[in-house]
């Protein structure tokens, strides 16, 4: 066994004894909050849309104006530098 595998297997190993405490303090029904993994449809589009939002407003910032001039004028200084 690697070095990687064993640090799987112990992390899994970890996993399942937490697990074991858990159920012992606050019942069997725990072990349905220990199986939600992941997101669902509605996370998913959810975060989908939050993701589009933030492309979209981060490209009208970078495309401004002001950005624009700044990162043309940042580009030309870096390109006219003398060594």
């Amino acid at each position: 066994m690697g070095v990687g595998m064993k640090a799987v297997w112990l992390f899994q190993r970890g996993l399942r004894g937490l697990r074991r405490i858990w159920e012992a303090r606050f019942g069997r029904s725990a072990r349905r909050v220990c199986l939600d993994r992941g997101m669902t449809t509605s996370e998913y589009a959810v975060g989908t849309i939050a993701a589009c939002a933030f492309a979209a407003v981060l490209y009208k910032v970078v495309t401004s104006g002001a950005v624009l001039s700044a990162l043309q004028s940042l580009i030309k200084d870096a390109l006219d530098a003398k060594f």
